[in-house]
């Protein structure tokens, strides 16, 4: 895909013809148009981030801001109620048989997606084809091997090789999208990230969801209206969200204070004082269930991006835990981040592990990772590139900015390639043949499980399997475990297999280099209230102007 971010411009079609403005000449006199402006105005939220919404697709990037983002629009078999647990959304129940091979879903009855088009179980049977089609970057969302027989309009069988007690968990982010639109739109399949020329799908949108899309313009602004057929009972009372990405933070900051816009994210840690101490103003601060950490290649022959020739040092063991003993994340917490992270010691939250407790960093100590680097053959260390996004995550840029200097003291050369996370997500990831050979990138699991964790970042690396493992790390030995672990009941059994499999993949093979959970910080007007998820999702229909 070209740069989107700035080509993109439509007006959806999902919207039906009476909510679009036009020209009715003198059936609508000028007091009426300015009264029921003013009347859309008073129920208007109006929101900031730190990129753009580069895609109405969520099947293009498995991101949390655009997953998050859609979900208002389209909807899931399943959602999240405020103390995160599962209940039913376009699926009303389910029951597991045949020793859990088999889940039959019963379907919502009478639902339609935003166009009219009747929702039946022709659009989940196609919409999990859609997801393992090539360009789909959420594969991992439902086992590889899984199938779906319909049974009949409102119910489908999803049929398994081996059970899977968490199968439902991830129901909330794979969107159930219209097939009858889909095929009518050439949208069946959805446009890889590498595409230059963005799929209907990028450009409009047609859920079943709360809301809809009214006008989309990609690095503008991006309008959602309610969609006064959706089958639920709003919660909240806002007719119409305007999102408008704001890449400078203090300019997003600038924009909350005065009023501009309602809603902020992330408030950068210097500015967090200035938004708590207005009057006009709050801060709403929790820790994130996202972990940041840096990725190695360890699948090439040869780095693409190093000086090294004809080998490969993140191959080495030694290397990779010498780049982690040259990292000081206690720094990084205090200084980049003032505090507004927890150093972590694994992929997961310790939120969602409960024997997170018993695992501890690799000491920073760059004098054993000198002498690692010389035992490995690298007394004057090598030159890397690593890549980085300068949009996506909190002071993202800095967190790299510091690494480079910190690996520098130690010998190992590092250029920065900082760029918006549209293209840092293309470049590393499956659609872009994941070339790199030193990145950054945060992951939130979805099902809030480690089982997320190993599925798409660290399971050998197949067609349609573990397609976020942008390094290639591979050990059959984890996988056995994880094998393990997918189908245990027991909880304290499956515990100690998850433990097992971490202690492989950080303690032993150093497989990834954890960094920190970063804070969640919005920033909200006081005239409205917000649900703060500590996923990072913000719920149209869960806002309520006071």
């Amino acid at each position: 895909m070209a740069d989107v971010r700035q080509r993109g411009r439509s007006r959806a079609q999902a919207v039906p013809a009476p909510l679009r403005w036009a020209a009715t000449g003198l059936l609508v006199g000028a007091a009426l148009l300015a009264t029921a402006a003013a009347a859309r105005a008073e129920n208007t939220f109006r929101f900031a981030f730190q990129g753009n919404l580069n895609t109405l697709d969520s099947y293009q990037y498995n991101e949390t801001f655009t997953t998050a983002t859609m979900s208002n629009v389209y909807e899931g078999l399943t959602r999240r109620d405020k103390e995160m647990k599962i209940i039913p959304a376009l699926a009303t129940g389910w029951e597991v048989t045949d020793d859990g091979l088999k889940w039959r879903v019963h379907l919502r009855p009478g639902v339609k997606f935003a166009n009219g088009d009747p929702f039946t179980a022709d659009d989940v049977l196609y919409s999990l084809d859609r997801l393992r089609a090539p360009g789909s970057d959420i594969k991992g969302r439902v086992p590889s091997d899984m199938k779906a027989a319909k049974v009949d309009d409102v119910t489908v069988d999803f049929i398994l090789t081996k059970p899977n007690p968490l199968l439902n968990a991830t129901w909330d982010s794979w969107p159930i999208f219209d097939k009858k639109w889909s095929e009518a739109n050439n949208a069946v399949a959805p446009s890889s990230t590498a595409d230059k020329n963005p799929g209907y799908a990028v450009l409009h949108a047609n859920g079943t969801g709360p809301y809809m899309v009214e006008s989309h313009e990609i690095g503008v602004k991006t309008v959602f209206v309610r969609n006064p057929n959706w089958w639920g009972k709003p919660e909240g009372n806002i007719d119409r969200i305007e999102f408008t990405p704001i890449a400078s933070s203090a300019t997003r900051v600038a924009a909350l204070l005065s009023g501009q816009v309602d809603w902020v994210d992330p408030v950068p840690v210097q500015d967090q004082d200035r938004v708590s101490g207005n009057a006009d103003t709050a801060l709403l601060t929790a820790p994130e269930l996202r972990t940041i950490f840096l990725g190695l290649d360890q699948a090439r022959d040869e780095l693409l991006y190093s000086n090294i020739k004809g080998k490969n040092p993140f191959k080495d063991q030694k290397v990779r835990l010498a780049l982690y003993q040259a990292i000081n994340e206690d720094a990084i917490t205090q200084r980049i981040m003032r505090g507004q992270a927890t150093p972590s010691a694994l992929m997961i939250s310790p939120a969602l592990f409960d024997r997170a407790g018993e695992f501890k960093r690799h000491p920073y100590d760059p004098e054993a990772s000198k002498k690692l680097l010389a035992e490995a053959g690298y007394p004057d260390g090598f030159e890397v590139t690593l890549d980085c996004p300068n949009d996506r995550y909190v002071n993202d840029e800095a967190i790299c900015q510091a690494v480079v200097s910190m690996l520098a003291r130690v010998g190992v050369k590092v250029t920065l390639n900082a760029q918006p996370r549209a293209k840092h997500f293309t470049q590393i990831g499956e659609a872009g043949g994941h070339s790199t050979s030193f990145y950054l990138l945060g992951w939130t699991p979805d099902g809030y499980d480690s089982l997320s964790v190993f599925n798409n970042l660290v399971r050998c690396r197949a067609p349609g399997v573990s397609v976020s493992n942008d390094g290639g790390y591979c050990n059959p030995k984890v996988d056995a475990l994880v094998d393990a672990f997918s189908v245990e009941g027991d909880k304290a059994k499956r515990d100690g297999l998850i433990a097992q499999a971490y202690d492989i993949l950080l303690n032993q093979d150093v497989g990834y280099l954890p960094l920190h959970q970063q804070a969640l910080s919005w920033g909200v007007s006081k005239k409205f209230t917000v649900v703060q998820r500590p996923d990072n999702w913000l719920i149209f229909d869960w806002i309520k102007k006071n």
